[in-house]
C-alpha cells in the first residue's frame, strides 16, 4: 500500500531521450499504474501538446490518456487565454506552438508593433532579426481603454498615427492628453513558455527555450514577467488540479533539478531525481537543490512505492 495517491512524471530525460524508451521506464509506468497511483506526466517541451505524448508512447505499450498529460504549452494557452483572452500575443517560438495556442482562441500576431503581450518560447528559427522584432514589440505600451477611445485606436509611444517616429507626441496630442483619450498601463507583459536551457536528445543536448529568453530579458531590460513551465507555481496548480489530489500525497519524478524537482519541493510533494537525463552524481552534488530521494532510472520507482 503507497502512500501517494497521485505522481507528477517528466518526460524528457525520464520516459524517453529523442524517440528512444528509456531503459525501465515502462517498468517504472506500470509500478504506479498497479499501485493504483494516478500518473500525470508534464513535459517542458513547448513545442507540443498532449495528443503528441500519448500517440508517441503508445507503441512502447504505454497507454496514457491525453487528459493525463500537460506541457508547457498547453499550461500557457491556458494561462494567456485566461489572463489575457483579448490580448495579441507577440510569439517568438515555433508553429507547433502558435497553433496551441490559436487552438486555445488566442490571437497570435506576427507584427511587432500590435503586440499586447510577448511569450517567447523555444524557435529552431531564432536570429538577430527575430531578436530585434521582439525588442521593437517591447518598446510597446499597453493602452487602456477610456471614454471615446479604445486599446487598439490609440497612438503607441513608440510611434504612431498621432506620434512622431522619435515616440514624441505632437503639440496637438499634448493639448488633449488631460481629455482622457489614453490610459498608460505600463510595459508590454512578457512570459515565457519554460526556463529550459538545453534540451536531451538522442545524441546530446540543443539549446531550449532559456537560452532564448536570456537573449531576450537582455533587450527588454528586465526578466520575463512569468516562466510560466515548470516549476512555476502557475505549473503547480495546473498538475494539481488535474490530478485532483493534494501535493503532500503526490511523488513527482524528473531528471531536472532546477525544473522538476524545484516544482515538487516548492509544492510541497515528494521529489525522485532520476540520473538518466541531464543529471548526474556530480551535478547534484553541487546543486542547492535537493531531492528526497535518487533513481538511476524510472524503473526503481517501484521501491518508493
Amino acid at each position: 500500500m503507497t502512500d501517494y495517491e497521485g505522481a507528477i512524471l517528466d518526460v524528457d530525460g525520464t520516459i524517453v531521450r529523442g524517440d528512444q524508451l528509456i531503459p525501465g521506464a515502462s517498468d517504472g509506468l506500470r509500478a504506479l499504474e498497479d499501485a493504483g497511483v494516478s500518473r500525470l506526466l508534464f513535459s517542458n517541451n513547448p513545442t507540443r501538446g498532449s495528443d503528441h505524448y500519448r500517440e508517441k508512447l503508445a507503441p512502447h505499450g504505454v497507454d496514457i490518456g491525453p487528459d493525463r498529460v500537460l506541457t508547457s504549452a498547453t499550461v500557457s494557452a491556458s494561462y494567456l487565454a485566461r489572463n489575457h483572452p483579448d490580448a495579441h500575443v507577440y510569439l517568438v517560438g515555433g508553429n507547433r506552438l502558435a497553433s496551441i495556442l490559436e487552438d486555445a482562441a488566442i490571437s497570435v500576431t506576427d507584427d511587432p508593433e500590435a503586440a499586447d503581450v510577448v511569450l517567447g518560447s523555444f524557435d529552431r528559427g531564432f536570429s538577430y532579426g527575430t531578436l530585434g522584432d521582439a525588442l521593437r514589440a517591447f518598446e510597446n505600451e499597453r493602452v487602456g481603454e477610456t471614454e471615446g477611445q479604445t486599446a487598439s485606436s490609440g497612438a503607441r509611444a513608440n510611434g504612431g498615427a498621432d506620434g512622431d517616429d522619435d515616440g514624441e507626441m505632437d503639440g496637438d496630442a499634448d493639448a488633449n492628453a488631460g481629455a482622457g483619450a489614453v490610459t498608460i498601463d505600463g510595459p508590454v507583459p512578457f512570459y515565457g513558455t519554460d526556463p529550459d536551457a538545453t534540451i536531451p536528445v538522442e545524441n546530446g543536448t540543443i539549446p531550449g527555450s532559456g537560452a532564448i529568453l536570456a537573449a531576450m530579458e537582455a533587450v527588454a531590460g528586465r526578466e520575463p514577467d512569468a516562466v510560466l513551465g515548470k516549476p512555476s507555481d502557475v505549473a503547480a496548480d495546473a498538475a494539481l488540479d488535474r490530478l485532483g489530489v493534494a501535493p503532500e500525497s503526490v511523488l513527482v519524478v524528473g531528471d531536472r533539478l532546477d525544473t522538476d524537482i524545484a516544482l515538487g519541493n516548492r509544492a510541497g510533494m515528494t521529489t525522485a531525481v532520476v540520473l538518466s537525463g541531464v543529471t548526474d552524481r556530480a551535478t547534484l552534488e553541487e546543486s542547492p537543490i535537493q531531492p528526497d530521494y535518487v533513481l538511476e532510472s524510472l524503473g526503481e520507482v517501484e521501491r518508493l512505492l
